[in-house]
């Protein structure tokens, strides 16, 4: 029996756990790599180090692959359609994918399928985004570079004319949004496969601090079954009308007024959805896998009450190995998952899950371990 091989472009944390997910199925993983130091790279088996923005290193890389899938949206989309004219299956495949590369395409398409939006629209300048907030109701707006922003990076909150120059000097398109006020963040995870079967996750909530994702709450805590279910809706139209096949994280806004507006898409395994690989019966990664490979979903049904996910930040403490004996005597249903990379301040290094039955008790378990593993939390 032969089994089949995904080719996994990008080395890091979330190929690293895509590939974990694969281990017991009896997946062969062969990886793109930057480095061989990347997160993936130091646990997969057949690794290819190369540049991904190379066309020939990547024709070269997915010959002996049956499926080609990723770890970041950065792969030029004409590159993608190369793979495809040479007989490679790409999924999700560039016509999905450049709806996360591209935030102006990604709206574009949105608001003609008819998705909830932030009121929006490409900006020429500086002047231009003063006549965007004049159309509304002013400054502030948001800006964003339409592509290679991530975690905070490529956006900027400006409340001025003066403020919107720095967008500008990276020579790229930038969008203009709305300030949305919203109540809290949340995001719809589901995953889809190339003969239309498709899962959603419950709807969780997920909380920035920086511009980076902290803590993320499954399910998200007081949303209404009417909301959620409008939400994770939206999530499984908007992965059909874009032909996803994998997994696909719509970032949302919960508005003061009820509503739920997309802020971001993602079509790869997604921090909001790291809860599931202790939390879930199937998880995104699994699930991810499956999808690519148009094997029959698994269950995305919650496993306890409540899950929490922290990640685990970068401090002035390196030695967290030092930190396991009193993390896992202190709580022996933890679960810690670390991404093999150095620690630099604020760098995301890995995650903990923990689940439980009391809301309360599983945030304050969650939120110690993630801090006393970072060096901000001693006792």
């Amino acid at each position: 029996m032969t089994f089949p091989v995904v080719g996994m472009v990008g080395g890091g944390q979330l190929a690293r756990m895509t590939h974990e997910a694969g281990i017991p199925l009896g997946i062969r993983f062969k990886l793109l790599s930057d480095t061989p130091q990347d997160s993936a790279a130091q646990v997969a088996g057949e690794v290819v180090v190369g540049d991904y923005r190379d066309l020939e290193t990547l024709r070269a890389f997915a010959r002996g692959c049956d499926v080609i899938t990723f770890d970041h949206e950065h792969v030029p989309t004409e590159y993608l359609r190369a793979l495809e004219a040479d007989g490679i299956p790409v999924r999700p495949g560039p016509d999905a994918l450049v709806h996360a590369q591209d935030k102006g395409v990604m709206r574009a398409r949105l608001t003609e399928i008819g998705a909830p939006c932030p009121r929006h629209r490409l900006v020429a300048d500086p002047a231009d985004v003063t006549a965007f907030a004049e159309e509304g109701d002013g400054f502030p707006v948001v800006l964003k570079t339409v592509r290679g922003g991530y975690d905070g990076k490529g956006v900027w909150v400006v409340r001025s004319e003066a403020d919107a120059a720095e967008p500008f000097r990276a020579g790229v398109p930038v969008l203009a949004e709305e300030m949305v006020p919203f109540r809290r963040e949340l995001a719809a995870n589901i995953v889809r496969s190339p003969h239309g079967q498709a899962v959603a996750y419950p709807v969780v909530e997920s909380r920035q601090v920086d511009g980076v994702c902290d803590t993320v709450i499954a399910p998200a805590p007081g949303l209404s079954e009417e909301l959620s279910g409008q939400a994770q809706e939206l999530a499984l139209r908007i992965a059909e009308e874009l032909g996803v096949v994998g997994h696909l994280a719509v970032e949302l806004f919960e508005t003061e007024d009820g509503r739920v507006l997309v802020n971001e898409l993602a079509m790869r395994p997604h921090n909001s959805g790291h809860w599931t690989m202790d939390g879930a019966v199937t998880s995104q990664f699994a699930n991810h896998v499956r999808a690519v490979l148009d094997l029959p979903l698994g269950d995305p049904r919650p496993r306890a009450p409540w899950t929490v996910m922290c990640n685990v930040l970068g401090g002035d403490y390196p030695d967290m190995y030092a930190a396991y004996l009193h993390c896992m005597a202190r709580d022996p249903q933890l679960k810690i998952h670390m991404y093999g990379k150095d620690v630099k301040p604020g760098r995301k290094v890995g995650h903990v899950n923990t689940y439980g039955d009391d809301l309360d008790a599983v945030l304050e378990r969650a939120r110690h371990a993630a801090g006393y593993l970072r060096g901000t939390i001693t006792e």
